[in-house]
């Protein structure tokens, strides 16, 4: 199994949305001849829609727009359970608490799983956190990202941007 099949690859839109699906069980993606089954994306949200069981809203990152779905029925998955205890969810009331951060204009950062829907990329949310530093978007697109260590060492990593196929 290849090692990024695990963890969240930062990806811009446009690469997101240019993967190529493998017909695996369970669904993988392919950029570059390596396995992505799990996607982190950062940009404005610029569309949401609340439905009873879901949240779907979109992720601008000015390279295109990411569709994300974030699960809201936890609770209803729960309630066949034997305790019946449909209150104490802490997946579904940690959904709901995201769910309040993903609002227009607001930048965010998303990970989840990449999946098909009708055809279509998208992301299964696992966690949205709101990004406080508007230059985050900036460091992202440009392929690089600093981290600052004490003493002001910095150094800089490339983004799975920076592959070339």
């Amino acid at each position: 199994m290849d090692s990024l099949h695990l963890i969240h690859v930062k990806l811009l839109a446009a690469d997101l949305l240019s993967l190529t699906a493998r017909h695996t069980s369970p669904p993988s993606f392919v950029r570059c001849g390596r396995t992505v089954a799990r996607a982190e994306v950062v940009g404005v949200v610029v569309s949401r829609d609340r439905r009873e069981k879901f949240l779907r809203f979109l992720v601008d990152d000015g390279t295109g727009c990411v569709p994300c779905v974030l699960w809201l029925n936890h609770h209803y998955m729960n309630a066949n359970s034997p305790s019946g205890a449909v209150d104490s969810d802490p997946t579904g009331e940690m959904a709901l608490k995201m769910s309040e951060l993903v609002r227009l204009g607001t930048l965010l950062r998303v990970r989840g799983r990449i999946v098909m829907y009708r055809g279509a990329t998208q992301i299964s949310v696992r966690d949205v956190v709101l990004e406080k530093d508007p230059n985050v978007e900036d460091s992202i697109i440009t392929g690089f990202i600093k981290f600052t260590f004490p003493f002001e060492k910095s150094i800089y990593l490339a983004t799975m941007r920076s592959w070339q196929c």
